[in-house]
């Protein structure tokens, strides 16, 4: 009866590692700092959730302005509430390390009153930097059509 056991546990393992990377992140071993997509992911499910005091925990420093993280998240929501900005949904991809910074692509899909009205979808390149240890976001730029097959696979290119 112990081998059956064994054998359901490794399939519950698959099966949990394999929802990880369904959601768009590998698992991470528990109290490991996340990787470069993982810190992305992060920032993006909590901005789309309104929580941007969770979202502060993303950025670097320079990203921050030096702000508190009180300051900051007031006046993030602020702006998403001035520009009416909405969230809809992003696939994060696999990102690219390279010496002490990382880069990771990812398609937006959401929609403000200002610059995005149709809510036509956004390539988007946030690089990123250490920072006591961890994966920090820095800077966030929008990747022309003619720049995507850089960062992004075939699939997810513009057509």
């Amino acid at each position: 009866m112990r081998p059956r056991l064994a054998q359901c546990a490794g399939v519950f393992v698959l099966v949990v590692l394999c929802a990880g990377v369904l959601r768009g992140r590998a698992a991470e071993p528990a109290g490991a700092p996340p990787t470069p997509e993982g810190t992305v992911t992060a920032y993006l499910q909590a901005l789309k959730a309104g929580d941007f005091a969770a979202a502060y925990d993303t950025i670097s420093k320079a990203m921050s302005q030096g702000k508190p993280r009180d300051a900051w998240a007031k006046e993030q929501q602020w702006t998403m509430q001035m520009s009416d900005a909405k969230i809809f949904d992003y696939h994060v991809y696999p990102g690219t390390i390279a010496g002490d910074k990382a880069y990771v692509p990812d398609v937006l899909s959401s929609q403000d009153k200002f610059l995005n009205q149709l809510g036509v979808p956004e390539y988007e390149l946030y690089i990123l930097v250490r920072e006591a240890g961890r994966w920090k976001i820095d800077q966030q730029r929008i990747v022309e059509k003619s720049e995507q097959s850089k960062w992004f696979p075939p699939k997810a290119q513009e057509k």
